[in-house]
């Protein structure tokens, strides 16, 4: 089994330059966290688009779509901004035979208390064991795109 890792952005990859107020979207961090977790599997890592999730357009959703619509793997995790992850995980639900399972971080996985080692060991797990579909791997849980809703106040997802 090969995982593909797709990279969109979102604060997952954030560099702050500033009390959380002046940032860019960096360099992805997910090959990092995955060596240093000591990751004893296949896979590899392309970026798609280094962005802000709330930037994102119905053009950018479409070229994830075309992109793991036409890759040759079944297993894909995808790190993703978690304020519009819901609506790209929707537009992904109508690609069949592949497992897809979204992720991303409330804090930025360069901050010290970031969530974004375990949300992705979570979705690195969740994408083995999954039948097709595209889910999300957040906060702990295993989510329906069509189930599920961001928690803003609680910076957390709950199922609907």
């Amino acid at each position: 089994m090969r995982i593909k890792i797709f990279t969109v952005g979102g604060t997952i990859d954030k560099v702050y330059f500033d009390s959380k107020s002046k940032y860019e979207v960096g360099e992805p961090k997910v090959e990092q966290i995955l060596r240093e977790a000591n990751i004893n599997l296949e896979y590899e890592c392309e970026s798609i688009l280094k962005k802000d999730s709330l930037d994102m357009t119905d053009e950018d959703r479409q070229l994830i779509f075309d992109k793991i619509e036409s890759d040759k793997h079944k297993y894909i995790v995808v790190t993703h901004g978690t304020d519009t992850i819901i609506q790209t995980a929707k537009k992904l639900m109508s690609i069949p035979n592949k497992v897809i399972v979204l992720t991303g971080a409330i804090e930025p996985a360069r901050s010290k208390t970031s969530d974004a080692p375990f949300n992705i060991g979570s979705a690195v797990a969740a994408v083995q064991l999954l039948p097709a579909g595209a889910y999300i791997a957040i906060n702990g849980r295993i989510f329906k795109p069509n189930k599920v809703k961001k928690d803003v106040k609680l910076n957390r997802f709950e199922e609907t």
